[in-house]
């Protein structure tokens, strides 16, 4: 059985969330169910916007982008374009509020730069939507559910600035009467879990089928282990870049090498569980399919095997 394992950070202990009690608003989540299910993607996007949308081309989890090499890049949560060149970012933002103004201007301007960078001139630069879905009030004294900015000019409020950049911050504590049913179903489900709507039942579905997805689970977990890693080393500050580092790496990879490196010692199964401190299901999965390539361990015939059975 998975362990609830606690960090501590900045003097307060946190829970790690174990893989079967993710839902919807966890990171690891949303970015793998938006990510697998354009269509899905498409219908919430559409919700969020009030309007229809084209059809999507073009879907990433944790899309990065990076202008120059010693630059600081951005990683989106989902970034996807349509088939009328519009890009839209979708972002999780289950903490404080503060950063978001500034984010949301950044993510914009790097999109932007990686589309001249792809050769766009600035009267072809895209449409873009930046989108940040928030579990806390942003505004309180306000209380909407949904703030839409855009440029407008302060002598002439009605005048808008075409530069074709939106920016839409949804709340889940708003109290307005200001939003759709099914609005208000969205983000009813994304506070109590409770899926009342057709668009709420599927992605309550979806939680489900990725609940029982071994290797999203496995995935899941090695994160969770390089992230504790680079706390106990000290290393809080740099734990975002570490994110990063290990989606691109392969964290079940990762994995296998160090279950490896234990097997080769004569470690068991449940051994090598409590010296990595990961869940005895993932690990014993990966040792089954080790056992076939003993004494070698070769990763990537081992990495295939494992795919294969997944």
């Amino acid at each position: 059985m998975e362990k609830t394992r606690n960090t501590v950070t900045n003097g307060k202990t946190n829970a790690v969330k174990r893989y079967e009690d993710l839902d919807f608003t966890d990171d690891f989540m949303f970015c793998k169910i938006l990510q697998n299910n354009p269509q899905l993607c498409k219908e919430l996007t559409e919700l969020i916007l009030g309007k229809r949308i084209g059809g999507i081309v073009q879907v990433d989890r944790q899309e990065s982008i990076e202008i120059t090499a010693d630059g600081k890049g951005v990683r989106f949560d989902i970034y996807m374009e349509d088939d009328e060149q519009t890009a839209y970012d979708i972002e999780m933002q289950k903490g404080l509020f503060k950063a978001i103004p500034k984010r949301a201007r950044y993510y914009q301007g790097m999109i932007d730069l990686n589309h001249l960078e792809r050769g766009a001139r600035y009267e072809d630069l895209m449409p873009c939507y930046i989108i940040f879905i928030c579990m806390e009030n942003p505004f309180p004294e306000v209380g909407l559910h949904k703030y839409t900015f855009r440029n407008v000019c302060d002598e002439k409020p009605d005048l808008i600035l075409e530069d074709g950049a939106v920016k839409v911050i949804l709340s889940a504590e708003g109290t307005a009467d200001d939003v759709s049913e099914e609005m208000k179903g969205f983000l009813n489900f994304l506070t109590s879990r409770q899926s009342n709507t057709d668009l709420t039942r599927r992605l309550a579905e979806e939680v489900e089928k990725a609940r029982r997805h071994e290797r999203w689970r496995m995935e899941y977990m090695t994160l969770q282990e390089r992230d504790e890693r680079m706390r106990e080393e000290g290393r809080e500050e740099g734990r975002e870049e570490g994110r990063e580092e290990g989606r691109e790496e392969g964290r079940i990879e990762t994995l296998v090498s160090l279950v490896c490196k234990q097997l080769s010692k004569g470690k068991t199964p449940q051994e090598i569980a409590e010296i990595l401190d990961m869940d005895l299901f993932v690990i014993q999965k990966i040792c089954d399919t080790a056992a076939d390539f003993a004494p070698e361990y070769p990763i990537n015939d081992i990495m295939a095997a494992l795919e294969e059975k997944i």
